[in-house]
């Protein structure tokens, strides 16, 4: 199955992509890609790619086309990605996807399936203003859903947790703007080729990951 495990994970922030994400890696072995946790490793490191994607980010913007681009078609060409990959945040304009489509063909792969993940908005909210990192070893926790034992404390490391400058409530409700505005359009993208799937995101994670499992699972047996 993993052999054309290329996948897409689409839905606005805080619908639980890199949550599904890391679990589905782990049951179909093959990479999850996250474009934020490159973003941010870039930003962290002060590539010049990173520092030009700070601005954007910061205010709740989307990064660039050709930034994104060329950061995820760099980590594309590494060898563990040629039995497939989960990519979790890209493509997120139209433009991106044709690019990310050339890319795909170039090596003459095909994607299995663009899957959206639907949470409303005021859900959305709720899980990342809550949503607190650790700084130290970026373990995530949440004020409702996933307390740290010790407030403020990190679990794992010790660690201070703090809120991303991203996570704020103004930020976030800007965040659900601009996906509304420029990332939705994909949903009609990817509908018309085929390739699309829907998934309640609601509920817990096990739940969902098992409509994404059962989702995908019905895609590559009719592939």
């Amino acid at each position: 199955m993993a052999q054309a495990m290329r996948l897409i994970l689409m839905g606005p922030p805080g619908c639980g992509k890199g949550t599904q994400g890391v679990r589905l890696q782990a049951k179909y072995h093959v990479p999850w890609l996250s474009a934020g946790d490159m973003l941010r490793a870039a930003v962290r490191d002060r590539t010049s790619v990173g520092m030009a994607a700070k601005k954007h980010m910061d205010s709740g913007g989307l990064v660039p086309d050709d930034l994104i681009v060329k950061v995820v078609g760099e980590r594309l060409e590494a060898s563990d990605c040629e039995s497939g990959y989960i990519l979790d945040g890209f493509p997120r304009t139209v433009v991106q996807a044709e690019e990310l489509e050339g890319m795909v063909a170039k090596k003459g792969h095909s994607l299995l399936a663009a899957i959206n993940i639907e949470v409303p908005d005021e859900v959305v909210v709720e899980r990342l203003s809550g949503r607190r990192q650790c700084s130290s070893c970026g373990a995530n926790f949440h004020l409702v859903f996933h307390k740290s034992k010790v407030a403020d404390t990190c679990d794992q490391c010790g660690g201070k947790l703090i809120q991303r400058s991203d996570d704020n409530e103004d930020t976030v409700r800007q965040r659900l703007k601009v996906y509304i505005r420029q990332t939705a359009p994909l949903v009609d993208f990817y509908d018309k080729r085929g390739l699309l799937l829907k998934v309640n995101g609601r509920g817990s994670v096990d739940e969902v990951f098992e409509r994404l499992c059962s989702l995908i699972e019905r895609k590559v047996s009719s592939a």
